[in-house]
């Protein structure tokens, strides 16, 4: 496959673009080893991230307790169709197909994670089948069509995933964007930058509270959190290549967390919302981490940096940083990057 410049994606894939506070101006740390709970991880994206979640989840599944995706598709999207490149994939079948059935398939989805899990590359299936999955999708999305969004469900029906552990919301207002209660976003239907629409619920919490069914505290507000955000040094899990991925990351820890035992949940932004772009509006005011504080979670996010390559630091889920179809498999090397890092979070600490 030819190295695609997925910048061409943006022409329907308009996502997130708003300027916050100037990013850089915290030191870099190393990532810290926490004494982390590898049992309990979790990861959840939208958008881009939210395809590059189920990547994760699916490819390394032994290790996920539960998958949150946001107005994205199932796993592999980009090779829905064999004759077709991974990116004309992307931008018909799996964001805005002439019809349903042109669109991306669960079946299909499960059939390639079968091919893929049969030669060894990705985790075997089984361990998907007590994954935890939340899956939000607007009835007004015009980016990633509703359709598109509601075979993640259908691929973990196909796994074997009882129906009590999916958890479908289908929002009749919504556009595309992350659901939120902030009277100063967007309105629920606009789906138009910046992509965060207030539909009078806050989606971190939601999906959060299905994937840690056991987490019970109320969430706190934004300024009202007491752990550390720690901007860590991410350059060290990437490789001399980087694959895409930027120098640094972020990383939320609850104050109970510096002794161990911690669950972890990956969030993962979406194109036009890494830090270098939107500053902390993903990683500090998207809820997140109101929910984790109280609750005794780790939160890391994972960052893609701007390139000729990737200008809109996209998280690879068609195949820009490998050339070829391992993109979706565990020698992606960003998906290898990320497993590096939440190795470091369950060391125990020195």
């Amino acid at each position: 496959m030819k190295r695609m410049a997925g910048l061409s994606i943006l022409c329907c894939f308009p996502f997130l673009g708003v300027m916050a506070q100037p990013p850089g101006q915290q030191a870099v740390v190393p990532l810290p080893a926490l004494g982390a709970d590898m049992k309990r991880v979790t990861v959840s994206g939208i958008d881009a991230g939210g395809f590059m979640a189920g990547q994760l989840a699916t490819a390394f599944s032994r290790h996920f307790r539960g998958i949150g995706v946001i107005g994205a598709g199932p796993y592999f999207c980009a090779g829905t169709y064999s004759a077709r490149s991974t990116l004309e994939n992307v931008v018909t079948a799996c964001t805005a197909p002439a019809s349903p059935a042109l669109g991306a398939g669960g079946d299909i989805a499960w059939q390639k994670a079968r091919e893929f899990a049969a030669g060894g590359q990705i985790d075997p299936l089984a361990h998907l089948r007590r994954q935890r999955v939340y899956v939000f999708s607007g009835a007004g999305d015009r980016v990633v069509a509703p359709e598109v969004s509601a075979q993640v469900a259908r691929f973990y029906r196909l796994a074997g995933a009882a129906p009590a552990q999916i958890q479908h919301a289908r929002h009749l207002r919504a556009g595309h964007g992350f659901a939120t209660d902030n009277p100063d976003d967007l309105p629920c239907d606009a789906g138009k930058a910046p992509f965060f629409i207030n539909c009078g619920f806050n989606g971190a919490h939601e999906l959060l509270r299905h994937l840690h069914p056991g987490m019970r505290r109320a969430p706190v507000a934004t300024g009202a959190v007491t752990g550390k955000l720690l901007r860590v040094d991410q350059a060290a899990f990437a490789g001399a290549a980087q694959a895409g991925m930027d120098a640094t990351a972020y990383l939320f820890v609850p104050k109970a967390c510096t002794g161990g035992k911690c669950a972890v949940h990956v969030a993962l932004h979406g194109c036009q919302q890494a830090a270098s772009q939107v500053a902390g509006r993903f990683y500090q005011h998207l809820g997140y981490n109101g929910f984790a504080d109280p609750n005794r979670l780790i939160v890391l996010y994972p960052q893609v940096r701007v390139s000729r390559e990737n200008p809109q630091a996209c998280w690879d889920f068609w195949g820009y940083s490998t050339g070829d179809t391992s993109f979706a498999t565990r020698a992606a090397p960003q998906m290898r990057a990320i497993m590096a890092m939440l190795d470091r979070l369950q060391q125990r600490r020195k």
